[in-house]
This record gives structure tokens, sequence and C-alpha cells, in this order.
């Protein structure tokens, strides 16, 4: 069946723009130019960002509910996380994830630095790096209580919030939510840790820390995530491809929520398909020649079973699709909704 694409137009524009703010002029020229094809407007809507002023709040939300806690909680820093990091967000009224993260502690991942620290192959390939990993093994060990810790500094974080926010859900196991109505947005808090890995102490930390974000109801940490990293290459990427990356995640997002489909794939499975993308491929490509790159990508994950159980997070450390035959019939799901704008795309170009 066609796509109406004047109505998938339609829903772009309210999910990124619903305020109908003016397009900034340069974007409106561009638009002017390929107006003649409803095919080609679609495809630029959808790899468009959202509009800074929709953003900016979402962040301003998430910094307000950050002063909100810094003036009454100690030991703590505050880190976020998310697609509006990325700018690879679609919707207008995107939320943040404020992580709260406790400083009284930090959790190294022991087993496997002394895993590598006692086998001679290891030790001599991480030679410059081992008087940092013994470090993370030998130092002083923290005689404190790390779930107690995370447990008091989510109720902290619910009393002081739900003394300033009349919309203020608490009942979540791993956020708190709240809406700040003058902004219209929402911000989930995250309580986490610390969590070091042999990949983040070679590297001294920093965007390679990990976290363990706090289960209220079952009061215990879980797997360790990297969004930081994550944050860090496709930001970079975006850059020296002229936010071609970013432009390939969100064309992927807005076509995912246009299906009449349920596509049960999550932001980080989407921006692992794109990250794989060798930058040669797209670098200099103009937009609807990008339709085309991601319908290779996904055409090759869905029928190349090592392609697909090779394929890696953007952190590097987590198999997309390895064992996962659920994932790989929604990727097919994409797939074919991108067959169907690329064929429209070819019939319009003669390409």
């Amino acid at each position: 069946m066609a796509k109406n694409y004047r109505q998938l137009i339609e829903s772009v524009k309210g999910r990124i723009n619903p305020e109908h703010f003016a397009l900034k002029k340069t974007f409106s020229d561009e638009l002017s130019t390929i107006s003649y094809s409803e095919v080609l407007t679609y495809i630029r809507l959808s790899m468009k960002g959202v509009e800074p002023e929709y953003t900016q709040k979402s962040k301003d939300a998430g910094e307000r509910v950050k002063e909100h806690l810094l003036k009454e909680l100690n030991n703590v820093s505050f880190k976020y996380q998310g697609s509006v990091m990325t700018d690879t967000h679609i919707k207008g009224y995107s939320d943040v994830d404020l992580l709260t993260i406790c400083e009284k502690f930090y959790q190294p991942d022991n087993y496997n630095i002394k895993k590598l620290l006692e086998n001679s192959e290891q030790r001599v390939k991480f030679f410059s790096s081992l008087p940092k990993l013994e470090k993370e093994v030998t130092g002083t060990t923290y005689q404190g209580n790390e779930l107690d810790d995370l447990r008091n500094l989510r109720i902290d974080s619910e009393n002081i919030l739900s003394k300033v926010y009349s919309n203020c859900d608490k009942s979540k196991p791993k956020s708190i939510k709240i809406k700040n109505l003058s902004l219209n947005r929402e911000v989930d808090v995250v309580i986490a840790n610390w969590y070091d890995d042999v990949t983040s102490v070679i590297n001294d930390k920093g965007d390679y820390r990990g976290i363990q974000v706090y289960n209220k109801d079952t009061n215990s940490r879980g797997n360790a995530d990297y969004p930081f990293l994550s944050i860090k290459r496709i930001n970079e990427r975006s850059s020296i491809t002229n936010g071609r990356l970013k432009k390939m995640i969100r064309f992927l997002k807005n076509t995912k929520a246009n299906s009449e489909q349920n596509i049960d794939l999550s932001s980080f499975d989407i921006n692992a398909i794109c990250y794989d993308i060798s930058v040669y491929e797209y670098q200099t490509l103009s937009f609807y020649e990008l339709v085309p790159i991601i319908y290779n990508q996904m055409k090759n994950i869905a029928t190349d079973d090592n392609k697909a159980d090779n394929l890696v997070s953007v952190d590097g450390r987590e198999y997309i699709f390895r064992g996962n035959t659920s994932k790989k019939e929604n990727l097919k799901k994409l797939l074919a909704e991108v067959e169907g704008v690329f064929q429209d795309l070819k019939n319009i170009l003669r390409l």
C-alpha cells in the first residue's frame, strides 16, 4: 500500500514542532526547493532535529530540579543521559533523565580487573595501565553500606521534590518523575552510583565510566550502563559527518513512530545500527542519499547472521542482536517501512 506522505509529514511536524515555532529560514528555504515531492519533504523533515527552543526547555527543567536537590543534598553529582544529549530526540516535548549519583563510594569491577591482573598475557598487553588497575583492587575498601546510601538518597530526593512539585510520581522503582508545569516538561530523576570496569580504568574514567541504577522496590543495583561514552561517540561522529549520523538516527526513529506496527527496537538499538555504518559510505551524501545507505545497512543485518551477531552497541560493550531472534524480527518490520520509503524515492528520482 502506498504511503500517505501528506499525513506522515503532518505527523512528523506535530511531533517535532508541536507549538508550530517558525522554522529557521535556511531550513524553510531548503524545504521550498523540494516541495514538489512529498517523499523528499517527508524524508527531510524526518531527519530534522527538534527546534532548539523545545530542547532548551527540556534542559532548563532538568537544571531546575538539580538546583532544588543541590540545596539539600550532600556528596552527590549530576549527569544527564538520553537522546536529548545527542539531539536525536524526535519529540518537542521530550523529557530528560537526570542522574543523581551518590559520591560516597564507587564500584570497581573487581572480578574482571583481578582476572586481568592474574593473566600474564593480559599484563603484557596492558602494561602501561597496570598501576591504575592495581590501585583499584588494592585501595581502601569502603566501610559504609552502599545500598543504604542509595536508599537514603532516593528517600531524600523524593522528599525534596515532592515539596516543590505538585506533579511528583514516586511510585516508579528506578526513577522519580516530576513535571515542571511552567515549562511543560517532565524530568526523570534516577538514583545511581559510578561503576568502573577495565576499559573505564585504563581510559582514566571520564566518559568511559559506567553507572548502576538503584531500584527501590528490590533495594538493589542493576547491571552497569555506559551512557556517557555513547553520547560522546555519537556527538563526535556526527560532527565529522556534518550531522549526517544524527539525521539517519532521527529518520529511523520517526519511521518507527509513524508505523502502524508495534516495532520493539529501542533508541539504544537504532543508535547502534546507524553508528555501525562506515563513515566513508555517507560522509558527503545529500539527505535523500542517506536513505539507501540506511536501507542497505538494515537489509545486511536482517539477512546476514554473522553481521547481525557481531553488531555491537555504540559503547562497544553489548551485542544488539546476538541470541535475540525477536529483536531481529522487529528489525525486519522497521526494514519493511524503510523499504517502502526507499522504493518511492527511487520512483521519484529514477534511481
